[in-house]
């Protein structure tokens, strides 16, 4: 046996570091032509086939990513929330088609009765979508979350909702508020009892403007008219709350990511409702998307993206051939599912190309 294992190394070996050395030179080039600056996670039910950090965590200081870095993950939070709050679900606390005015009777909206809590997951509440069109504004003046949730969350229908899905922070925002009121502690609290305890997460917590957070690096926003970076403009992180305020590591979006699709956290009846897509609605999921299959990837995958001004991450997980591909950045220089694209590829044996 020790010989027929001797023998399976010999073969087996020299084609893992030939795909490492691919991996590597892939991401050599977005360093030096894509401006990329980040940490790359690649995994194969769930085990590591390609891991590495490249560019600067502080470019005033000149001081390195590494690849347990933590970096703002921005709307990737999302997924965090929704796990949250199917586990209300789970635990009989909430119905995924009660109405915001049955959990919230004080909010103030116009659609208070229409509004179901799967609307709000699939960012089909019909909530006039204020937050976009005021920008950084909302998360530059600090404000308390039912202040915040009065004075941007509360606006008028501009559609029925469960008619159409238009992607914003304002339904998560509200599901921020939701998981606070029915769990009877504030949103960290549960996050902390629901998803990083028992999983292990040391590195994922809500992002504190006032907080001093050595390992989390200075997010710089590139400007293409002049090819250079800057420093981001100013904002309470945490105002973002349930829809994009927490900071991660690749490693630790691996560890939720293979607890979330092997039904570690939620119960496989409540996980299938997590990630069941809904066509009709953009092809959401919970937190995610999902797609039968596009441009690189030739099996069927879920998807979630981020930014925030210079902080981007993209997650992907295959269903096939079980990849994980995560892809954190402190810029916005590089175009992230492109190379999330290109990572695929390698993973899958092929050659990346360049474009």
């Amino acid at each position: 046996m020790k010989i027929i294992g001797l023998l399976l190394a010999m073969f087996i070996s020299p084609i893992a570091l030939a795909q490492d050395q691919r991996f590597s030179e892939l991401l050599d080039f977005y360093q030096r032509e894509k401006q990329f600056n980040g940490v790359v996670l690649v995994a194969t039910n769930g085990s590591v086939d390609f891991l590495a950090a490249a560019g600067q965590a502080n470019r005033a200081s000149n001081t390195a990513i590494f690849t347990d870095s933590k970096f703002k993950i921005a709307s990737v939070s999302k997924v965090f929330t929704a796990i949250l709050i199917l586990k209300l679900i789970e635990e009989k606390k909430l119905m995924l088609y009660q109405t915001l005015g049955e959990i919230l009777p004080e909010y103030k909206g116009s659609g208070k009765d229409q509004i179901s809590i799967h609307n709000l997951l699939t960012y089909s509440s019909g909530i006039d979508n204020q937050l976009d069109r005021a920008g950084l504004i909302p998360y530059q003046n600090w404000r308390t979350l039912d202040a915040f949730i009065e004075a941007y969350c509360s606006g008028d229908l501009v559609y029925v909702p469960g008619t159409k899905s238009e992607y914003g922070n304002t339904e998560y925002i509200l599901l921020h508020k939701i998981i606070e009121k029915l769990s009877g502690t504030d949103y960290e609290n549960y996050l902390d009892e629901i998803i990083l305890k028992p999983l292990g997460l040391k590195n994922t917590q809500v992002t504190k403007a006032r907080d001093i957070n050595p390992d989390l690096v200075q997010s710089y926003t590139y400007e293409l008219a002049d090819q250079s970076f800057y420093n981001d403009e100013p904002y309470y992180p945490e105002l973002y709350f349930g829809s994009a305020s927490l900071y991660s590591t690749a490693e630790d979006l691996l560890r939720l990511d293979q607890a979330l699709f092997n039904s570690e956290i939620l119960n496989p009846e409540t996980t299938a409702m997590l990630l069941k897509i809904h066509p009709e609605l953009g092809n959401t999921a919970y937190g995610l998307w999902g797609s039968g299959g596009w441009g690189t990837f030739d099996e069927p995958f879920y998807y979630r993206t981020g930014g925030i001004l210079g902080s981007t991450a993209n997650w992907i997980h295959t269903t096939e051939k079980g990849k994980t591909i995560i892809v954190l950045s402190n810029t916005n220089a590089s175009k992230l599912y492109a190379f999330s694209e290109q990572l695929y590829r390698v993973s899958t044996g092929k050659e990346w190309i360049k474009e």
